[in-house]
């Protein structure tokens, strides 16, 4: 009786702790996703509001061209982050997983653009790729190569923000790495070692399968990073040239703060929502099914 009391005074003292917790998740999370849902389907505006129905998601993928254009270009962003960004984060990690006063210079300087704002960085980078007096072009013409116009080109220019997406974020991609390679058991590695497996050998069959619970983790917050991308294309291109660049969530800013269509661009914003869910539910499933076959 006595531990039925004390496992109910636990249980209200674990409550009231989360409490502040779920009044903030419920005033700042919770009711926004449940009120951008709602406004979908009306035509919210500042000076009024009616239900629509489906008008506005049958306008999304029918008549909306710059919306579907941003859809192409989110996804093309994002695979053009996240395989490189693992890859090279991965390389890195395994790089600098040595103690020493080098290592340790050579974490804080792929940490470093991380950290900086990503707003200064995207200025800085603009600067870079201006097409008269910017650094790379300098570079191009010291090499006898023709310049680029670099964002004000179609062709180039989501490219370009890709690079600049996989160079500020490789930090932060190594750092989880590193700090899993610090869990990979020492002595399975000692153990095949001593049984003449190789670097390369080890590698592949322990420490690989040892990172792979990162690897999931890393996909669904990158994936979900590069989704709400919105700072380097306000702040370097506006969307240009032509919506080269443009994406779902400069989308859903154009609509709701340029053009006060609240109602549409809440309607954006859900469809971002469940692209996004999607995703991570597809990774999930993924990593479950071959966690199931590995044993790992």
């Amino acid at each position: 009786m006595r531990r039925k009391t004390f496992d109910r005074r636990e249980a209200r003292e674990a409550y009231l702790l989360l409490l502040p917790f779920g009044i903030f998740f419920a005033l700042f999370v919770l009711y926004p996703i449940v009120r951008s849902i709602l406004d979908s389907f009306t035509d919210y505006s500042l000076s009024s509001r009616a239900f629509t129905g489906l008008r506005n998601y049958v306008r999304l993928f029918t008549n909306d061209k710059a919306f579907l254009l941003s859809i192409r270009n989110t996804l093309l962003y994002a695979a053009g982050s996240i395989v490189p960004l693992m890859l090279l984060g991965l390389t890195a990690a395994l790089l600098v997983n040595w103690k020493n006063a080098g290592m340790y210079l050579a974490r804080a300087a792929l940490m470093t653009p991380y950290v900086t704002s990503l707003v200064a960085v995207s200025l800085v980078w603009l600067f870079l790729y201006d097409p008269t007096s910017g650094a790379f072009n300098k570079v191009l013409a010291i090499l006898g190569l023709p310049r680029q116009q670099f964002l004000y080109d179609r062709t180039q220019a989501l490219w370009c923000l890709v690079v600049m997406n996989v160079w500020k974020n490789l930090g932060y991609v190594m750092i989880l790495y590193l700090a899993a390679l610090q869990s990979v058991p020492q002595a399975l590695l000692e153990a095949a070692q001593l049984d003449g497996a190789g670097y390369f050998a080890r590698l592949r069959k322990i420490t690989l399968p040892h990172l792979r619970p990162i690897s999931y983790l890393l996909f669904t917050t990158l994936t979900v990073e590069c989704f709400k991308t919105f700072e380097p294309v306000r702040v370097m291109t506006s969307g240009g040239p032509v919506n080269a660049t443009t994406t779902i969530t400069y989308q859903i800013y154009l609509r709701a703060f340029s053009e006060f269509k609240l109602g549409y661009a809440s309607a954006m914003s859900v469809v971002l929502l469940l692209i996004v869910l999607a995703v991570t539910l597809l990774n999930l499933k993924l990593g479950h099914q071959l966690d199931g076959e590995d044993g790992v």
